[in-house]
């Protein structure tokens, strides 16, 4: 997987509260795959990572997530942990966010109690998904379906349950975002193949037989 999403932007979206492992080994996936990272907030400056109950290291924070746009990046990361994805899913800009990935087919990938920023989106209705084992009843009321599983994939969605976990979703997350980007790849040659302002053809018309009615 080493290098296949060079010099792609993967926007990860936290506050303080941030599980550090959650925030920290995804993201040195997506760095040594070639991706470039950025760490999108509510806040300015930098966030207050936690490994528990105790206080982690302090991340600096690349941009406001008010001043970004899905249309900039593959995809996106959620990172749990309890306060961050809790102070997330208060703001409208960070839901209207992450709604957005979903709206325009790009991948996202969202572990432990990051599953509340969908749950507040509406975008887990009528999918299949794992989190932290409390969330199963919010996932459940939300319309989705909960499952038990140390990864879970549905269609552009990676969902993983907790820190144990990290190292299946970061391989998935990966195949996943990779994938997407072959797609995004094979749509833009197919464009540039057949523009949508190319001229309409001079040559003779050709007649085609009707299809016949169904009956």
């Amino acid at each position: 997987m080493q290098g296949s999403l060079q010099g792609k932007k993967v926007a990860f979206l936290a506050t303080d509260g941030v599980n550090e492992a959650e925030l920290t080994q995804p993201r040195e996936a997506f760095e040594r795959a070639g991706a470039e990272v950025h760490l999108l907030s509510i806040k300015e400056g930098e966030i207050q990572s936690m490994n528990g109950m105790e206080k982690g290291k302090t991340y600096r924070v690349d941009r406001l997530v008010e001043n970004a746009s899905s249309s900039d990046y593959l995809g996106l990361v959620l990172p749990g942990g309890v306060a961050s994805p809790d102070k997330l899913r208060m703001n409208e800009g960070a839901v209207r966010f992450v709604r957005d990935f979903f709206f325009a087919d790009k991948p996202v990938a969202a572990i432990c109690h990051a599953l509340w920023l969908l749950v507040e989106a509406d975008v887990v209705r009528g999918r299949t998904v794992t989190s932290y084992p409390s969330l199963r009843t919010d996932i459940k009321n939300a319309g989705g379906t909960w499952v038990d599983q140390m990864v879970q994939v549905d269609q552009q969605l990676v969902t993983s349950r907790n820190v144990p976990d990290i190292p299946a979703f970061n391989e998935k997350s990966l195949q996943i975002f990779s994938r997407a980007l072959q797609q995004a790849t094979l749509d833009e040659m197919g464009e540039e193949s057949f523009p949508a302002s190319d001229p309409p053809s001079t040559s003779p018309t050709v007649s085609v037989r009707a299809a016949p009615e169904a009956r």
